[in-house]
C-alpha cells in the first residue's frame, strides 16, 4: 500500500525548524506530500534546512496555501491534532493516534487523499478548523504539561500511522478492499452549507445553540463516511427542505 496519498497540512507554523522538522520525519516514514497554509515561518531559512537533512526535497516541493480549503479540498478524510479535547467542539470523534491511524489507513488503501491537520505552535488548531474534521487527534500525555512540540507530534501521528499500516500489511491476505466512492471534503462542505441552511430555515438550528448543534450534526454524518451517492442524496433533502420552507411558509413550527 502505498502512503503517497498521505498529506500533513501544516497551518501558520511559526519556528522554520519545525517545518524543517516535519519534512524530516514524513521522509522517516513514507510521505512526501506536504502543504504549508499562511506559513509565518521561511521554509529556506538555514534552521528549517538544517533540521529537514534528507527530508529537504519534501520541503523544497510542499505547496504553499492561503486558505485551508485549498490544502484539503480534495481530501475524502481530515484528522485535526489537538492537545485540548472537550467541551462543545472538541469532546466529539475524539481519539489516540492508535485508535484514530486505522481509519486514515482505510483511505489510503483506496488510493484517496487524507490529511493529518496540524495547527500553529502558539495556539494550536482553531474551532473553526476543528470543524471541518472528521476525527480529532489527542497524544496522551503527562497532565501538568500536554502541549507537545509540532514536530514531535507530527512524529508519533506518522509512526502510529507506520505502525497502522505494517499491521494491515501482515494480516491482509492479498486481496485488494474495492474502493468505496468516498465523497471529498469540498463535496462534503457545499453539501453542508445547503444543510445548515435548511435546518436554519425549518428553526433546528437558531440561537446560541445552533453553532454547536451544527458541528454535532456534521460529525454524526462524518462518521457514516460519506460516499458521493450518500452526500448527493443529503443535498437533495436539504434542497427539498428549503423548496417546502419557500413553498408553505405558513406551516412552518407545526407539530
Amino acid at each position: 500500500m502505498s502512503l503517497s496519498h498521505g498529506r500533513i497540512v501544516l497551518i501558520e507554523t511559526h519556528a522554520p525548524g519545525n517545518l524543517g522538522a516535519a519534512a524530516r520525519v514524513m521522509r522517516n516514514f513514507g510521505l512526501s506530500d506536504l502543504v504549508l497554509v499562511a506559513p509565518i515561518a521561511d521554509r529556506c531559512d538555514q534552521n528549517a534546512r538544517q533540521m529537514a537533512t534528507h527530508g529537504a526535497a519534501i520541503l523544497d516541493n510542499a505547496r504553499i496555501v492561503a486558505d485551508l480549503n485549498d490544502a484539503i479540498g480534495d481530501c475524502v478524510l481530515v484528522i485535526g491534532t489537538s492537545a485540548k479535547c472537550g467541551g462543545l467542539f472538541r469532546g466529539q470523534n475524539v481519539g489516540t493516534p492508535r485508535e484514530v491511524m486505522p481509519r486514515v489507513v482505510e483511505v489510503l488503501q483506496q488510493d484517496r487523499p487524507a490529511a493529518l491537520v496540524f495547527g500553529p505552535e502558539p495556539t494550536g488548531l482553531s474551532n473553526a478548523v476543528i470543524t471541518r474534521c472528521h476525527h480529532l487527534i489527542q497524544i496522551p500525555t503527562a497532565d501538568e504539561y500536554p502541549a507537545l512540540n509540532l514536530a514531535q507530534a507530527v512524529a508519533i501521528c506518522l509512526y502510529e500511522l507506520h505502525v497502522a499500516t505494517s499491521g494491515l500489511a501482515a494480516t491482509r491476505s492479498g486481496a485488494r478492499t474495492p474502493a468505496a466512492d468516498h465523497a471529498s471534503l469540498e463535496s462534503q462542505e457545499l453539501m453542508f452549507a445547503q444543510l445548515q441552511t435548511a435546518l436554519e430555515e425549518i428553526h433546528f438550528l437558531y440561537g446560541d445553540k445552533a453553532g454547536p448543534l451544527m458541528h454535532a450534526v456534521r460529525h454524526l454524518l462524518g462518521k457514516a463516511r460519506l460516499t458521493d451517492m450518500e452526500v448527493k442524496v443529503l443535498l437533495g433533502m436539504a434542497r427539498q427542505i428549503r423548496w417546502h420552507v419557500a413553498n408553505h411558509p405558513d406551516r412552518i413550527g407545526e407539530n
